[in-house]
């Protein structure tokens, strides 16, 4: 199969450009978690093209990496959206009157919805699926919980930078330690259930595979679960079918 005839190839292209142009237009900065976020985003998948592009293949390089990329990416969007927007709509400043509060709404627009939604689509629909497991999740909840704790190291070593908390809700002037404190164990519990969220689809879109080759292979009018006429049982060829897939998956 040529790469050019490939969804994923085309759909992961425009992750990319989608990133790039987010990052390269708006006043992000590497100190807010958004900006990180897509950074990992631009760049892992920018890896993955040219893998796919250099190996003519389909498969999905370092299925891991890819699952810590879309944990982070999906709690951008929704933290932007419900804590920081506060779940107001977006569009109302992408038309914006002032040309800079609108360059960068549709900035952050890109940012916060377009590539979150984006990379989860691509989580769902694209292999490979059942690589990651569930005691992978807690590595990848590391990740933000580790911003949180350099973000107030940062503050309380450089308390003239520019943005010293870029988050409300980290800023130890305004709220205290205490409250600071009480947020990490709420930004775990958040980050928990987006991953539990994300290997449950993972393993959902497996079986939906799995279901699929089990179809494609059975012949017309043939009942599941019924010997062949070679004293084979169905079942069982379609499911090592769809074990040879998801180890083709695994390969990757």
């Amino acid at each position: 199969m040529r790469i050019t005839a490939a969804p994923r190839f085309w759909w992961r292209i425009a992750i990319v450009v989608f990133a790039a142009v987010g990052l390269l237009v708006g006043n992000s900065r590497l100190v807010f978690f958004t900006f990180q976020s897509n950074v990992l985003v631009l760049v892992y998948f920018s890896g993955v093209l040219y893998w796919m592009a250099r190996r003519g293949t389909t498969a999905t390089p370092a299925p891991r990496m890819r699952g810590l990329v879309t944990l982070a990416i999906l709690g951008t969007g929704l933290i932007a959206h419900f804590i920081l927007n506060h779940g107001d709509s977006p569009f109302p400043g992408l038309v914006d009157d002032n040309p800079a509060e609108r360059v960068d709404s549709q900035s952050l627009f890109l940012l916060h919805y377009v590539v979150p939604v984006m990379v989860l689509i691509d989580w769902v629909a694209f292999g490979p699926h059942r690589v990651v497991r569930w005691r992978e999740m807690p590595l990848w909840i590391l990740y933000p919980l580790g911003y949180g704790v350099a973000v107030e190291a940062r503050a309380a070593i450089f308390p003239a930078a520019v943005n010293r908390y870029p988050y409300s809700f980290l800023d130890v002037g305004k709220h205290g330690w205490g409250y600071v404190l009480g947020q990490f164990p709420e930004l775990a519990a958040i980050f928990v259930v987006l991953g539990a969220l994300l290997l449950g689809l993972d393993r959902l879109a497996g079986r939906t595979v799995d279901r699929r080759v089990e179809l494609a292979q059975r012949p017309a009018g043939a009942a599941p679960g019924l010997p062949d006429e070679l004293g084979g049982d169905r079942d069982g060829g379609l499911l090592g079918g769809a074990s040879a897939q998801v180890e083709t998956d695994r390969s990757a």
